[in-house]
């Protein structure tokens, strides 16, 4: 049967997304599925999972670009108006935070991985670059993490008097520097290189120590300490 043509409540009872998931469990729905829920109708010329599979299409299946998509974004398909634009929004900014409490009880930093892990929730999917700080006591463990600033798409201005001021009177022993690269390029700049070594330097004046930076992008991650060029 071609359901294209045809609305959800017409389909078969076991092919419609909302009788599937409470038939079979959630994890039986594809996204496109998932997605066609949180929507519940589609167009004219599309059911709502087809809409769903060409709003997947348009972001290559890819659930982190459509995190990426803002509301007024969402809205570009035909069928999608505020109000469905924002639930999925909301929804994938809830899938997100989920992840982030995920890596709450992981508090001590032994690793670049368990850098990556604990701030790519946070930075993978922006289009502006972001310049966080992770502070860190003797055992490594997490005291503190602050975005210090934000800027365009190819770099963000630091502010190397905040960053050890918050050290000071925290009565933090090291940091790690941490910021994304929105291009996908990994590899560190001359800048990145330039607020290191500064950072490096000044914060030996206070015995705090930089144990690392990180440059977070989608799916990898480049660590000065891993390239021993900290």
């Amino acid at each position: 049967m071609d359901y294209k043509s045809l609305k959800i409540k017409d389909w078969a009872v076991e092919d419609r997304p909302r009788e599937k998931l409470l038939a079979k469990g959630i994890s039986s729905l594809s996204n496109a599925e998932l997605i066609a829920t949180l929507i519940g109708s589609g167009n004219r010329d599309e059911s709502a999972v087809e809409l769903s599979k060409r709003i997947l299409h348009g972001v290559n299946n890819n659930l982190n670009e459509l995190g990426k998509r803002s509301v007024t974004e969402l809205q570009v398909y035909k069928g999608i108006g505020e109000a469905k634009a924002i639930t999925v929004a909301a929804a994938l900014e809830l899938g997100r935070r989920r992840k982030l409490a995920e890596l709450v009880h992981k508090v001590q930093i032994s690793s670049s991985k368990d850098v990556y892990e604990l701030m790519q929730p946070k930075l993978s999917d922006l289009y502006d670059e972001e310049f966080w700080v992770i502070y860190l006591n003797r055992s490594n463990k997490v005291i503190d993490e602050q975005k210090m600033s934000e800027g365009g798409n190819t770099g963000t201005v630091v502010d190397i008097k905040k960053i050890l001021k918050h050290a000071i009177l925290n009565r933090i022993s090291s940091v790690i520097l941490c910021h994304n690269h929105p291009s996908g390029n990994i590899r560190p700049s001359n800048a990145d290189k330039n607020i290191t070594r500064k950072l490096k330097e000044a914060s030996q004046f206070i015995d705090v120590q930089v144990l690392d930076h990180i440059i977070v992008c989608e799916g990898d991650y480049f660590s000065f300490a891993d390239e021993s060029i900290l």
